[in-house]
């Protein structure tokens, strides 16, 4: 079965490492970095949510109707608008991009965050009212006769869209989360479970946990996202050198008043305990040691408290091509790759790793035995800086 690839977008070349320098919506930057993705092979981009960013359902449709090919995944929160008013968004979008929607429900792990767009429920709560919404989201896309609904959260009479997604039967829905309750919902919601990159036991685990909780709920198992920082360079000493490189540019951007940081301070807090258990398992597998399993690194995560995903694949294309292929190997469908110089890295992710994963993936679907390569050595001179295996 093919893997997919997702990259990610933003509207200015901001990131923990690139202070931005202009507006904070450049749409010349948007255009050219959906056509980088597009021409590198990636099957989607993601397009975050936050209650500071610029609104991304419509810089998804600015950047496909710049692109012919591309997919967007679109992050959205529910309870920001009623479910039957983002099903008629995205079922639009889906048109006007020819059927190349998907979105990402991020139910929220941050109290104060939730706040700041006006959402005083609980964790639990929200995700209760998650699933809710997502079972009118779905309903509101596929109904052909009016529906009324009454639950917990939101109660509708005789509801009826005129548009519904080109995409039959419904729009693809991706999932994030980590807790027991992100399992529960997004075991019988999601067509694609999306984790943050941990070591390879600590994502079995997750996967197994996920495959559970869509079997009690009677359904299929969904296909799994694991998200990456690969950092790459032609060889291993080179790659090394950069990773210690973007850890230092991160930390002495954490204050920069023009930084990723500062845009969203209130989401990279490394000082304080993260509310969300996806960061929670990142800052423990970077307490458990900086290098894990054949490439997976650690210490970005700990210098950003792990707001995102902030763990580094590191090492030259093969090298790294061969982390990700472990992780197909445990039952990843889709993978999150984003760099920390965000438009050059999704060049060189095209040019060097991404045929390298396709290719051996296409071997494997063709019967063929899979090629496997020994875990390259950490450079000596970076492994007594605290790079040493776990």
């Amino acid at each position: 079965m093919p893997v997919e690839f997702i990259g990610l977008i933003s509207t200015n070349e901001g990131s923990e490492t690139h202070r931005r320098s202009g507006a904070v919506i450049d749409p010349s930057y948007v255009r050219r970095f959906a056509r980088v993705h597009e021409d590198a092979d990636f099957d989607r981009v993601l397009i975050g949510y936050s209650s500071a960013s610029p609104d991304n359902i419509q810089v998804a449709a600015y950047a496909a109707a710049h692109t012919e090919r591309l997919g967007y995944l679109v992050a959205h929160r529910p309870g920001v608008v009623f479910p039957t008013v983002a099903a008629r968004y995205f079922a639009t979008l889906d048109h006007f991009s020819g059927g190349r929607i998907a979105v990402h429900i991020i139910t929220g792990g941050s109290d104060a965050e939730q706040r700041r767009d006006g959402d005083y429920l609980t964790k639990d709560e929200r995700y209760d009212r998650t699933d809710e919404y997502l079972d009118i989201l779905r309903r509101t896309w596929t109904s052909t006769e009016p529906f009324s609904h009454e639950g917990r959260y939101y109660k509708l009479a005789d509801h009826l869209a005129t548009v519904h997604p080109v995409q039959q039967p419904h729009i693809p829905l991706y999932f994030g989360g980590s807790s027991q309750a992100a399992y529960r919902v997004g075991g019988r919601q999601a067509d694609v479970f999306a984790l943050w990159g941990e070591p390879l036991a600590q994502t079995a685990e997750q996967i197994a946990a996920v495959n559970q909780a869509a079997e009690r709920a009677g359904q299929p198992r969904p296909g799994i996202s694991v998200s990456f920082r690969p950092i790459i360079g032609p060889t291993e000493d080179l790659a090394w050198e950069r990773a210690h490189r973007i850890l230092a540019d991160t930390r002495a951007n954490l204050d920069a008043p023009n930084g990723i940081f500062s845009q969203f301070r209130h989401a990279f807090s490394p000082e304080a305990a993260p509310a969300n258990v996806g960061s929670q398992r990142l800052l423990a597998a970077a307490a458990a040691g900086e290098l894990h399993d054949r490439a997976l690194w650690t210490p970005l995560a700990a210098a950003t408290g792990a707001a995102g995903n902030s763990t580094a694949l590191v090492g030259t294309p093969e090298t790294v091509a061969q982390a990700l292929l472990d992780y197909i190997d445990i039952g990843v469908t889709t993978l999150l790759i984003r760099g920390y110089d965000p438009y050059d890295d999704a060049i060189d992710y095209g040019r060097h790793l991404i045929p390298l994963v396709r290719e051996e993936v296409a071997r494997r679907d063709r019967g063929e035995a899979a090629k496997r390569t020994t875990i390259a050595p950490v450079p000596a001179a970076l492994a007594a800086n605290g790079a040493g295996a776990n």
